[in-house]
């Protein structure tokens, strides 16, 4: 990030104001006031500082109720960065006070901006095609949330009631077409033991393209080993055919919003650009695009890879902890992106399965073997998604290979 500015502006955002804090090299405060959320405001305030010289503005939140300031600060011919939401926390412990106020933290922005340019993330120039996958893929988290939501209502009204019958669907399987088409139809326990264990299997196999027969088998064995009925039974299957529904519907969205993003990627030039790589279909490109964006935000491969949770962490600590362990954090959606790639590449692409192979006779399990690969990757992801460039098999084989992850 260029640190030399004549002008930092901190802009603490707001639904409909904001407050504006504005620093000169040497901390002094230009203006320090609050700020509506009004385009000819902003941009009478930004021309107005640029007559000290080059400005740049940071915000706290660059999307949502941040994205008009961006928008006009660039139009205005200001830059623009915005100061993540943990660094700013941990920057606000080091100056004094407890107070919360919009004035204390647009301050605290602007300074930090000034003082520790290094804390600052670049703001993607978005297109349209980016900016528009942004909104989907919040759309879709929310979605997901609010899926994992009523899977969970389900899963605890079963257990309410019939706790054997809840354990047949560990694993995941309560969230497939099958075991919510069963639930919405005969709702619990008491549904399936009224309609029969032949009525529901001709039921499940009208609406499964697979034997359901072992499923129906464990359902009903499941049924046998409870003979009491618990009270509020009635009530609860009453209840999870609408929950069933609704979960039903919730993967409906989800579905249509993927749809709707690879056919917006079908001629984006970054999407063919991904898609170049063994391992990444339009799906999987649509993933890493949502979670990254043009990648610009990232100033080194590692970086990306540390986002995404497939860089090792060191641990040290004296000399009874030692070594490179597994990340826990990192971007789920862009994590198992990388993974699911690296591992389909690992069975079609020879280059890709030579490395594979090798990390196995290292002694990596399979999946420290596909993280590994996930992780060489990530440098030439990086470099396409930087230059523009299609992915070109390696004609040797590498020198030097990323830090992997121990088995």
């Amino acid at each position: 990030m260029d640190t030399r500015f004549a002008v930092v502006i901190g802009l603490d955002v707001g639904k409909t104001a904001h407050h504006a804090c504005a620093l000169d090299p040497s901390g002094n405060k230009l203006f320090d006031e609050p700020l509506p959320q009004d385009e000819t405001k902003l941009r009478e305030l930004f021309t107005q500082l640029q007559n000290h010289g080059e400005v740049l503005m940071v915000v706290d939140q660059p999307n949502t109720i941040g994205a008009l300031p961006i928008a006009v600060a660039r139009d205005s011919g200001c830059s623009v960065a915005y100061l993540p939401g943990l660094a700013m926390r941990k920057d606000a412990d080091l100056y004094p006070g407890r107070s919360k106020t919009d004035a204390r933290d647009a301050f605290i922005i602007a300074d930090t901006a000034r003082t520790m340019p290094h804390t600052l993330r670049q703001v993607d120039r978005d297109n349209d095609v980016l900016s528009t996958l942004k909104v989907l893929a919040g759309f879709d988290e929310d979605l997901a949330h609010e899926t994992t939501r009523a899977l969970n209502r389900i899963r605890s009204l079963l257990t309410q009631i019939h706790p054997a019958l809840e354990r047949v669907f560990l694993g995941g399987s309560l969230a497939t077409g099958l075991v919510l088409d069963l639930l919405e139809k005969f709702g619990g326990p008491t549904g399936l033991k009224t309609a029969g264990r032949a009525k529901v299997l001709r039921f499940a196999r009208a609406h499964s393209r697979r034997d359901p027969e072992t499923l129906i088998d464990q359902i009903f064995k499941a049924l046998g080993e409870q003979t009491v009925v618990v009270p509020a039974t009635a009530a609860v299957e009453l209840v999870i055919p609408r929950v069933a529904g609704q979960v039903k519907e919730l993967k409906e969205q989800r579905a249509t919003v993927a749809r709707e993003v690879e056919a917006m990627l079908e001629d984006f030039p970054l999407a063919g650009v991904l898609m170049s790589m063994p391992g990444i279909g339009i799906k999987t490109a649509a993933q890493i695009l949502m979670a990254v964006g043009d990648g610009t935000g990232f100033e080194t491969p590692g970086h990306l890879a540390a986002y995404a949770g497939i860089a090792p962490v060191t641990r040290r600590s004296g000399t009874s902890i030692r070594g490179e362990f597994p990340a826990r954090s990192g971007n789920k959606r862009l994590k198992n992106a990388l993974f699911y790639s690296a591992w389909v590449a690992s069975n079609h692409d020879p280059v890709s399965k030579a490395y594979y192979d090798r990390k196995r006779a290292e002694g990596k399990r399979h999946n420290a073997a596909v993280i590994c690969l996930a992780r060489r990757r990530c440098n030439v992801i990086f470099a396409m998604l930087r230059d523009g460039t299609y992915y070109q098999r390696p004609t040797t084989a590498p020198t030097t290979e990323p830090a992997a992850l121990a088995a």
